[in-house]
Protein backbone atom coordinates (compact mmCIF):
# COMPACT_ATOMS: atom_id res chain seq x y z
CA UNK A 1 0.00 0.00 0.00
CA UNK A 2 1.33 3.20 -1.06
CA UNK A 3 1.03 6.82 1.05
CA UNK A 4 -1.83 7.27 -0.67
CA UNK A 5 -3.89 4.66 0.08
CA UNK A 6 -4.12 2.84 -3.50
CA UNK A 7 -2.63 -0.16 -4.63
CA UNK A 8 -1.91 -1.13 -8.22
CA UNK A 9 -0.71 -4.78 -9.37
CA UNK A 10 -0.04 -4.62 -12.40
CA UNK A 11 -1.21 -7.70 -15.07
CA UNK A 12 2.19 -9.00 -16.35
CA UNK A 13 0.13 -11.24 -18.69
CA UNK A 14 -2.06 -8.65 -20.48
CA UNK A 15 0.91 -6.43 -20.52
CA UNK A 16 3.40 -8.97 -22.23
CA UNK A 17 0.45 -9.33 -24.55
CA UNK A 18 0.01 -5.75 -25.46
CA UNK A 19 3.83 -5.26 -25.95
CA UNK A 20 3.48 -8.05 -28.54
CA UNK A 21 0.29 -6.47 -30.64
CA UNK A 22 0.38 -5.17 -33.62
CA UNK A 23 -0.86 -1.80 -32.47
CA UNK A 24 2.18 -1.90 -30.32
CA UNK A 25 4.37 -2.62 -33.23
CA UNK A 26 2.89 0.37 -35.19
CA UNK A 27 3.66 2.75 -32.20
CA UNK A 28 6.84 1.96 -32.02
CA UNK A 29 8.26 1.70 -35.65
CA UNK A 30 6.48 5.08 -36.14
CA UNK A 31 8.19 6.65 -33.41
CA UNK A 32 11.77 4.71 -35.03
CA UNK A 33 10.98 5.98 -38.54
CA UNK A 34 10.45 9.73 -36.97
CA UNK A 35 13.75 9.39 -35.32
CA UNK A 36 15.31 8.02 -38.33
CA UNK A 37 13.96 10.93 -40.99
CA UNK A 38 14.94 13.71 -38.27
CA UNK A 39 18.71 11.54 -38.47
CA UNK A 40 19.41 12.23 -42.17
CA UNK A 41 21.26 10.51 -44.38
CA UNK A 42 22.45 7.07 -43.56
CA UNK A 43 19.42 6.46 -41.04
CA UNK A 44 18.04 3.21 -41.02
CA UNK A 45 15.20 1.31 -39.17
CA UNK A 46 15.73 -2.45 -38.37
CA UNK A 47 11.88 -3.77 -36.87
CA UNK A 48 12.23 -6.75 -35.09
CA UNK A 49 10.41 -8.95 -32.24
CA UNK A 50 12.06 -10.65 -29.60
CA UNK A 51 9.85 -11.23 -26.07
CA UNK A 52 7.98 -8.05 -27.15
CA UNK A 53 8.13 -5.47 -30.70
CA UNK A 54 10.71 -3.58 -30.85
CA UNK A 55 12.70 -0.94 -33.43
CA UNK A 56 16.21 0.04 -33.89
CA UNK A 57 17.44 3.28 -35.49
CA UNK A 58 20.81 2.97 -36.40
CA UNK A 59 22.95 5.89 -37.74
CA UNK A 60 26.68 5.54 -39.47
CA UNK A 61 28.97 5.60 -36.86
CA UNK A 62 31.08 8.80 -37.79
CA UNK A 63 27.65 10.88 -37.67
CA UNK A 64 27.20 10.09 -34.30
CA UNK A 65 30.60 10.67 -33.00
CA UNK A 66 30.68 13.57 -35.19
CA UNK A 67 27.39 15.43 -34.55
CA UNK A 68 25.48 12.85 -32.03
CA UNK A 69 22.82 12.74 -34.92
CA UNK A 70 20.99 9.58 -33.20
CA UNK A 71 21.04 11.11 -29.95
CA UNK A 72 19.54 15.15 -31.30
CA UNK A 73 16.86 13.09 -33.15
CA UNK A 74 16.02 11.14 -30.50
CA UNK A 75 15.95 13.78 -28.31
CA UNK A 76 14.06 16.45 -31.04
CA UNK A 77 11.49 13.99 -30.46
CA UNK A 78 11.65 13.91 -26.39
CA UNK A 79 13.11 10.12 -26.26
CA UNK A 80 15.87 9.81 -24.20
CA UNK A 81 19.06 8.13 -25.69
CA UNK A 82 20.85 5.35 -23.28
CA UNK A 83 23.60 3.89 -23.22
CA UNK A 84 23.86 -0.11 -23.02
Amino acid sequence: MSETGVSIKLNRREIAELLKSPEFAAVVNAAARDIAANAGTGAEVVEYTTDRRAATVRVPADRQAKDGALTKAAAALGIPVKLR
